[in-house]
């Protein structure tokens, strides 16, 4: 029988318990163990039912069970007490209250498709949104004053199971937002928020507005499945990445604009300040800017109203964008008709839409005029961007050097900011106590990591087996519930009760299915690897989990390759693949995992953060040197697997680089974990392996605070956050009087620089056999047209010169201006001094130079010699 409908009856605790309900809401119970610990112990057979969702126990109380909670007064002191702690923690001054300026932002608006903060609220694929999840968490634990915005998918992501033939199968069981913790953002008379955007033929997107509460963060997420709708606009939330086409779009644009009207009447309802930041995590949110420049383009405004060149300028100065893909087949990407039709209904009618079509042009050597780009408009749109990783930094400044023509790729502005984790989370706490001083300040992380050196090795490694022990136990009962869900039989399964042995080397791989990061690398021998999961003296034996986007028929066949090598009677005992990979499997798979395993295609991996998870609770990376791991590999944290020629072919590239995996396991990880030295047996002869753990403790030691999500927040505030709102508030000041300004100059400069040139270069000083010490004078002949020497910045990039005449390790001096030479020509002069031998060569080139242009390359100008 189906209910024709449903409602969600809310449980009503006595008053002496009713801090439960708040402590239930707010996610920090998520990362604070012991308000999770409170929950779990309420009822630890319902707690186990409700999957550890605080909110669904409270629901599955009975009133008996209530009354004899509130009866109980250790536990409602427990609960009092808990209640005051994170009273302190939300309004307590912190990292962020005590160290940064006054001119600090006031608030941050924080865009991202998806968060992965609990898997009670599964809004999360992947890496992006696992990703986006830490950011809050640590924004909320540094009180970084973030307000986070996305999209609220009715469906979540999917469930993954898999079919009798191990072929990958999706379900997407419905969520009940009233269930959950999350609050209606209402109006002051009661009725819920609703904010639009118009679609074409006279239609409207309407969502109402959830408000999950991160710690101190904010986040709200719009939700399209409301009666206002039509059918097809209540869909337009159904799915994480569902759909395409329209559908896609329009959950971009609802995000996008939708949340930027979101944020709007938060801060109206709440009086929450206004934005001073936009960070748009990925291409997904970029048409938030679009709705900035809306509002400041709206005949409302009346004598204030901007134009399109003074509101971009003005929307620039306050945005961030950072960018995670390495590959362009990972950014979205929309017809250019798809687009024009769209915003041609009316989406921002004040804005030209020619000129949002120019935002997203691929109108750069390689591109395609038929396509808007969701990335290249982002990084229009913002005048700070980052990569997510060095390496990434690296990959991105060359995937959109097209973007600066004239500009070698080391000058493209894009800067990075390498990811991090959120410690409190990731951390197994049995880690936590050993590794992490608790008197330690949060100011010297580095010095609070350093404690687990005085750890006594017996015991660091009796809590490692614990923790191994804990995911054997964890595996067997999954693994079971996969075969089950294949259609095995309870009478087929006993094997399942020996599968892995908590004394054996566990190495980990989990991460989503796309083909570049070769969940199948292992499998390139097959004989070898069974050879090193069976070996009688030093087994190995591992544990995969991994989701493949629906639509992806290649990663789904990578799935079932690997799963069809799993099911072996012969080695399914030490190789195992467990289905629906989520936050509650990762929490007791990184600590359990000895050796994390990552083998993407090198420069492919943007950062790729769960080799940070398993390093936090003292697991060791052994990994292609990419993303993250490029960065911070020092050959005592683990291992790098080489990398082939860039000229091998694919097949020739895989064997070679999978021999290489093959060869580390069995000749340098799996004979330190199991207490092999280059002498022999390990001198201690404790059964504890002490070379090992020498390198557990280096790893926890060093990567420790260099992994944190905190570390990454600070970068952000310091790099980015600090100056967007700098830049944003003095282009705001005064009706915009800064921005206006800006614009103008801009727009004149632009018109003036076909006419501007490098017409002669001389220099003096250098003889014919130069030495080390002397000094190069330099006179640049140049014309400026209707510029003046104030409008330019001229300088000359000097260093070691390759047969080619291209300089590498190359520096900038300033020239200045010396002489006026009439009819818009100058002369600008400056002096550099010879440091290096060998080949050395010089050019001089003009810049457009302003004090509100961030980057000599941001506006894609300049002028060669």
């Amino acid at each position: 029988m189906k209910a024709i409908r449903r409602f969600t009856v809310r449980t009503v605790l006595p008053e002496s318990i009713a801090p439960l309900s708040r402590l239930a809401r707010n996610l920090r119970w998520s990362w604070d163990r012991p308000t999770e610990e409170l929950f779990a112990e309420l009822n630890p057979q319902a707690w186990e039912a409700v999957h550890g969702d605080p909110v669904r126990l409270l629901g599955s109380l009975t009133r008996e069970e209530i009354q004899q909670i509130a009866a109980d007064a250790p536990t409602v002191r427990r609960i009092e007490e808990l209640d005051a702690d994170l009273d302190r923690y939300l309004t307590e001054d912190r990292w962020y209250q005590l160290t940064q300026p006054a001119d600090a932002p006031r608030s941050i608006a924080y865009f991202s498709a998806e968060y992965g903060i609990t898997s009670v609220l599964p809004q999360y694929s992947g890496g992006l949104g696992i990703l986006a999840g830490d950011h809050l968490k640590s924004a909320s634990d540094l009180g970084v004053p973030v307000v986070g915005v996305g999209l609220f998918y009715q469906h979540g992501y999917f469930k993954q199971s898999l079919s009798r033939d191990a072929w990958q199968q999706e379900t997407y069981p419905v969520l009940d937002p009233d269930g959950m913790p999350l609050t209606l953002l209402r109006e002051e008379d009661g009725t819920p928020v609703r904010v639009g955007v118009p679609l074409p033929d006279g239609r409207c997107l309407s969502a109402h507005v959830w408000r999950a509460d991160v710690g101190r963060v904010p986040l709200l997420l719009l939700d399209s499945d409301i009666p206002d709708n039509d059918d097809h606009a209540r869909s337009v939330t159904d799915r994480l990445y569902g759909g395409g086409g329209d559908h896609r779009l329009q959950q971009e644009l609802l995000l996008g604009m939708g949340g930027v009207r979101a944020l709007r009447a938060f801060c109206r309802l709440t009086g929450a300040p206004e934005p001073d930041v936009y960070h748009c995590n990925e291409g997904h949110a970029g048409f938030a800017g679009i709705e900035r420049v809306a509002e400041l383009m709206d005949p409302a405004r009346g004598a204030g109203v901007l134009t399109w060149e003074e509101a971009l300028t003005a929307v620039r100065c306050s945005t961030v964008f950072t960018t995670h893909t390495p590959v362009p087949a990972g950014i979205d990407r929309f017809e250019r008709a798809q687009i024009e039709h769209f915003f041609e209904a009316g989406l921002a009618p004040s804005v030209p839409t020619r000129e949002i079509l120019a935002l997203g042009a691929e109108d750069y050597p390689g591109g395609d005029p038929g396509k808007f780009n969701m990335a290249v408009m982002g990084l229009r749109l913002a005048q700070r961007a980052n990569g997510v990783a060095k390496l990434h930094g690296t990959v991105s400044r060359q995937m959109f050097q097209g973007l600066w023509p004239g500009f070698d790729t080391d000058e493209v502005p894009i800067g990075s900011i390498t990811n991090g984790v959120h410690v409190t989370t990731w951390i197994d706490p049995r880690i936590a106590e050993l590794a992490l001083d608790p008197h330690g300040s949060d100011l010297d992380r580095a010095a609070r990591w350093r404690q687990i050196y005085a750890v006594d090795d017996a015991r660091l490694w009796a809590v490692r087996r614990r923790l191994r022990e804990e995911l054997v136990a964890d595996v067997r009962t999954r693994l079971r519930a996969s075969w089950k869900a294949r259609g095995a039989a309870d009478a087929e399964l006993a094997w399942t009760d020996a599968v892995l042995d908590p004394d054996v080397l566990t190495i980990g791989f989990a991460r989503r299915v796309p083909t570049y990061k070769r969940l199948t690398l292992m499998l390139r021998d097959p004989q070898r690897l069974k050879r090193l999961l069976l070996d009688r003296h030093r087994p190995v034996q591992l544990v995969v989990a991994g989701k493949s986007h629906p639509a992806d028929e290649q990663g789904k066949r990578l799935i079932q390759d690997l799963v069809r090598f799993t099911d072996d009677p012969e080695v399914r005992h030490r190789i195992v693949f467990l289905p629906n990979y989520d936050i509650a499997m990762a929490r007791t798979l990184f600590p359990g995992c000895d050796v994390w395993l990552n083998n993407p295609l090198r420069p492919l991996e943007a950062c790729g953060t769960s080799g940070m998870k398993a390093a936090l609770n003292g697991g060791l990376n052994l990994s292609v040197l990419d993303g993250w791991w490029d960065e911070m590999y020092d050959g005592q944290n683990g291992w790098a697997i080489p990398t082939a020629d860039d000229g091998a072919d694919p097949d020739e590239r895989d064997d070679i680089e999978a021999a290489a995996l093959y060869e580390l396991i069995e000749n340098h990880v799996a004979p330190r974990f199991y207490g092999e030295t280059a002498e022999g047996s390990d001198p201690a002869d404790d059964g504890v392996p002490h070379q090992w753990l020498a390198m557990v403790k280096h790893t926890l030691a060093t990567l420790g605070p260099r992994v944190s999500a905190k570390r990454m927040l600070e970068d952000y505030v310091r790099e980015l956050y600090l100056p967007a709102a700098r830049s944003g508030r003095e282009a705001a000041a005064d009706d915009h009087a800064a921005a206006r300004a800006t614009s103008r100059w801009v727009r004149r400069v632009r018109e003036a620089w076909p006419h501007v040139t490098v017409e002669h270069v001389d220099a003096e000083g250098v003889e014919l056999e130069p030495q080390i010490g002397d000094e190069l004078t330099v006179h640049a002949y140049v014309s400026l047209g209707a510029l003046g020497p104030e409008d330019v910045q001229a300088e000359i990039g000097y260093g070691r010169v390759s047969d080619s005449d291209h300089i590498h390790e190359r520096r900038h001096a300033c020239l200045v201006p010396a002489e006026d030479l009439g009819g818009g020509r100058h002369r600008f002069t400056g002096s550099v001094t010879i440091d290096r031998s060998g080949p050395f060569g010089y050019t001089v080139r003009l810049l457009p130079h302003h004090p509100a242009v961030a980057d000599r390359a941001e506006l894609g100008l300049v002028a060669n010699a």
